[in-house]
């Protein structure tokens, strides 16, 4: 019998995860069906309720749901009550829906997989939205020496960082008080989007640094190439796109896929 998985957002057309997850399936064996559905803006747990009454199992989760998700949850792993959001619904079988967030892990994966050594690295995080609450937890739990959130607004990277405090040294502040050397520098804004680039001072890496962009494209993000030219090694967020997505399908399914080919393969097709 064919298992039923799907990713929810509102816009969703534009999704890898369905050719991410057939392609896990085609390597595990596994008998899954996955699709991308459009939910309502106004009324996500009934798309969830709708999805498993007609045999849904499990879900991701993507903007702009992330929060509706946390908050419908039965259960919730450590890392979404942390992250306050849920991008990985399951259906029990008990029946209660479980929530975790696999976006943290997914970036701390990637980052292995370039060989970025996170222990007693000193960490900055361009943005203080939801993307970066996401991401704070696995990245403190690998034990940095330090972890700056940089932020336009001030006050709300300053209030991220003492919610995370109690994992390690962390602080908060506007992007005036950054000040360098960082090994490693990940942007969490939506700048890229729009090619924008937060200001930042030209002494930011440390030699050896690596610069980390959650978005991605067929071309190097306006962030990316400001930082390759100051001398950084960059990565964007395709990766974290796989990794977080073969998180979810061993939760879901109880096997680790192979993310390598599945990310080349994703990486040939922009």
């Amino acid at each position: 019998m064919t298992d039923r998985y799907c990713v929810f957002g509102n816009p969703i057309s534009h999704s890898k995860s369905p050719v991410i997850h057939a392609a896990f399936a085609e390597q595990t064996g596994d008998d899954i069906e996955y699709a991308a559905i459009a939910a309502p803006l106004d009324d996500f747990a009934g798309a969830w309720r709708g999805f498993t009454a007609e045999g849904g199992r499990g879900a991701n989760v993507t903007v702009p749901f992330k929060e509706e998700a946390f908050r419908l949850c039965d259960v919730l792993s450590q890392r979404a009550r942390r992250a306050g959001a849920v991008n990985t619904l399951v259906l029990g079988k008990n029946g209660l829906t479980y929530g975790d967030t696999t976006d943290g892990i997914g970036l701390v994966r990637d980052l292995e997989r370039h060989g970025m050594a996170l222990a007693e690295a000193r960490i900055l995080i361009l943005g203080a939205g939801g993307a970066v609450r996401g991401v704070l937890e696995p990245l403190l739990a690998a034990g940095p020496a330090s972890l700056m959130i940089a932020n336009r607004t001030a006050s709300k990277a300053e209030a991220l960082a003492a919610d995370f405090g109690d994992m390690g040294t962390t602080r908060g502040g506007g992007f005036d008080a950054v000040a360098g050397p960082f090994d490693l520098v990940i942007n969490g804004t939506s700048a890229s989007l729009a090619g924008d680039l937060p200001p930042l001072p030209d002494d930011l890496f440390a030699a050896g640094a690596t610069a980390y962009d959650m978005m991605y494209g067929a071309e190097p993000t306006v962030f990316l190439r400001w930082a390759d030219e100051r001398g950084a090694c960059t990565v964007d967020g395709l990766g974290m796109l796989v990794e977080q997505a073969a998180e979810s399908f061993f939760q879901w399914r109880g096997r680790r896929p192979d993310t390598g080919p599945v990310l080349e393969a994703l990486r040939q097709s922009l």
